[in-house]
């Protein structure tokens, strides 16, 4: 069974069809990416994904369970404890530390507990600069203490939101890093993009235009490009 299915899923809003009647899989542990251009529905797609807005038509089943007629409640309840969520543009407290930052998302799950966010930090590379402000990290630093937060409640899917459309090729790289550990350690990563050359690191890349899904291309050299990386970072 897939732990995501929209089955026949659209979004309508007047004459406007956001989506329209998409159907697609994700499996666990799988690495996908959703592209498009602007307007072709990727943001509604992922608002839906990610239980921020729920769809006109159609199905959304996480672990087997249709969430497309829950309330807002219990929407919220399922984004907190299922869905990691990363931002483009961050979403950091600016007065608290990176290791805070991380803490602050355990509030709303369970006690925060510094020791677990120290290892949320730690699995971005970002141990040394726990005491660090927003404002003394590097954008791609910034975007890894996002990461760790939307790792701290182990979330069975990883949702990412053009993640890396504030950084610059150095920072990009390295955030795709640790996406692919993150793979490697067996999340279930969802990267909405309009980069082609983050779309072709993932294991299969569904696109969208005009609210429908119009092509599905498998990364035929993914395992061997997983397997270069897992040889590089031993």
């Amino acid at each position: 069974m897939s732990l995501l299915e929209l089955k026949h899923v659209s979004k309508i809003y007047g004459d406007l069809h956001a989506l329209d009647d998409v159907s697609m899989k994700v499996d666990t542990g799988e690495w996908v990416a959703i592209m498009g251009p602007s307007g072709s529905g990727k943001s509604t797609m992922m608002n839906i994904i990610g239980c921020m807005d729920k769809p006109s038509l159609g199905e959304v089943l996480l672990d087997g369970v249709d969430i497309s007629k829950e309330s807002s409640k219990n929407l919220t309840d399922i984004r907190r404890d299922k869905i990691g969520l990363i931002f483009q543009q961050f979403h950091l407290i600016n007065y608290l530390t990176a290791l805070e930052n991380v803490m602050v998302a355990q509030y709303y799950h369970s006690m925060p507990d510094e020791k677990e966010a120290m290892e949320a930090l730690a699995r971005v590379g970002l141990a040394d600069r726990a005491k660090h402000l927003p404002s003394q990290l590097s954008g791609g630093e910034q975007q890894r203490v996002c990461i760790a937060r939307a790792l701290i409640n182990y979330p069975e899917i990883i949702l990412a939101d053009e993640p890396t459309g504030n950084l610059d090729e150095a920072n990009e790289n390295i955030v795709l890093d640790v996406f692919r550990q993150l793979h490697r350690d067996g999340s279930t990563l969802i990267v909405v993009t309009h980069d082609p050359e983050v779309a072709e690191v993932a294991g299969r890349t569904v696109v969208l235009r005009n609210g429908r899904l119009t092509e599905e291309i498998i990364n035929e050299n993914f395992e061997q490009q997983m397997a270069e990386f897992a040889k590089g970072a031993k």
